[in-house]
């Protein structure tokens, strides 16, 4: 059997949605994050949510509670094609192994060049390796 991430990204791409990651916290609690061009609103999280309130029964997936929700303004990069389509943004890296004895990077995201994210700190170019990459964030500008 495929994984649900898996099995949710093509029902969420026919509504017009991509998922951006899948969580599953105590008590049966299920979180979904998707996003759009243009943004996530609440109307877009009940639609979803009541499709997939009916998708996940016929599917017997086992759930007691399903939350939708927009990733925010810090929305994290999580799939490789995240870094091609954020490029240009602020972003920021948190290290498995610190770099330069840093394990936070904040910089231009430039993309990706083979497994390694290139981003701009400080003026300089970087290269992390993709799989030293903790966590990776858009860093809102206020």
């Amino acid at each position: 059997m495929m994984d649900l991430p898996a099995r949710l990204e093509p029902v969420l791409a026919a509504l017009g949605y991509e998922l951006v990651m899948l969580e599953r916290a105590g008590r049966g609690l299920m979180r979904i994050f998707i996003d759009k061009p243009g943004g996530i609103t609440i109307d877009d999280c009940v639609t979803v949510s009541n499709h997939l309130s009916h998708w996940l029964t016929v599917e017997n997936i086992d759930y007691d509670r399903l939350e939708v929700s927009s990733p925010g303004l810090d929305r994290p990069l999580v799939k490789p094609q995240d870094y091609a389509r954020f490029a240009g943004e602020l972003v920021t890296l948190k290290l498995r192994v610190p770099l330069d004895n840093r394990r936070r990077l904040v910089g231009q995201l430039v993309g990706l060049e083979g497994d390694a994210v290139k981003l701009t700190v400080d003026g300089k170019d970087v290269l992390v390796d993709l799989r030293n990459v903790d966590s990776a964030r858009l860093k809102p500008v206020v």
